[in-house]
């Protein structure tokens, strides 16, 4: 037995269906009834097409990551996976899981593509002001690498929010979230992004007794820390040069924030 397909349509996005009747369908699912999951289809179809068509080049190419999506949640469910009423989240973070797979493997965005739109990124998100090429190709590099540290859910809300300068009430659907939960969401993970931007500046060569520490310096520098951490992080700085060298290197660089006019938080 094979997923429900559909012809390619130009739908759009509605409300978010009632969870506990998502509930009810994706039990009759896993009981092997298909024609529940033809109307799960109907209900999810035009926000799972709104998003591929914002991760896709064309038509042709959100039709196929529809279709592979959905046929993933289908082979989920009569497995006894998958969501149990979260259905449209639950789609859409498969949806966006088969984009990023299908872009790596074949190719489809370069690596220089990918820097400029992630230097594009570092500008809106971190806002540090590049003078030589050199350096701003440098920092690019580093932006990249501290994006990649983060949660797909933030590297979702900054890629829409900040590359395609979409506004939260666009992103909402998308993420199965209110226009304000956008702008939350946007804020924390621009602030995880500065973090992730400064531990990357670190080289990864702490020894064992300086690990715990250099691994939260990016956060200790924004002030991101919980108080016990904080606290642990103190006790190890009184007492290791090396640490403070690495924590006023990173001092300097968050500099540049206050500088170009964002201050932490």
């Amino acid at each position: 037995m094979t997923a429900p397909t559909r012809c390619r349509a130009h739908p759009v996005s509605g409300p978010e269906p009632r969870g506990h009747e998502d509930a009810a369908l994706i039990t009759a699912v896993r009981r092997g009834r298909a024609s529940a999951y033809g109307q799960l289809y109907e209900r999810h179809v035009a926000t799972a097409y709104h998003l591929a068509h914002q991760l896709t080049r064309s038509p042709a190419d959100a039709d196929d990551l529809v279709a592979e999506a959905f046929a993933k949640v289908w082979d989920a469910l009569r497995a006894g996976k998958g969501p149990h009423s979260a259905f449209r989240a639950y789609l859409l973070t498969t949806l966006r899981h088969t984009a990023y797979d299908k872009t790596r493997k074949n190719r489809r965005i370069d690596l220089a593509e990918d820097m400029t739109e992630l230097g594009r990124l570092a500008a809106g998100a971190l806002t540090v002001p590049f003078s030589d090429p050199t350096v701003a190709g440098l920092e690019r590099t580093l932006a990249a690498k501290a994006f990649a540290r983060l949660p797909e859910r933030w590297q979702a809300v900054l890629w829409h929010t900040e590359v395609k300068q979409q506004s939260p009430a666009e992103v909402a659907p998308l993420l199965g979230l209110t226009a304000n939960g956008v702008s939350a969401l946007g804020y924390r993970a621009r602030e995880g992004l500065r973090q992730a931007y400064l531990q990357v500046h670190l080289a990864d060569t702490a020894p064992a007794r300086c690990r715990a520490t250099a691994d939260r310096l990016g956060a200790w520098t924004r002030g991101g820390l919980a108080k016990r951490e904080r606290a642990q992080v103190k006790a190890h700085l009184d007492h290791c040069a090396r640490c403070r060298t690495r924590a006023a290197d990173l001092d300097n660089v968050n500099a540049t924030f206050r500088h170009a006019g964002r201050h932490p938080t």
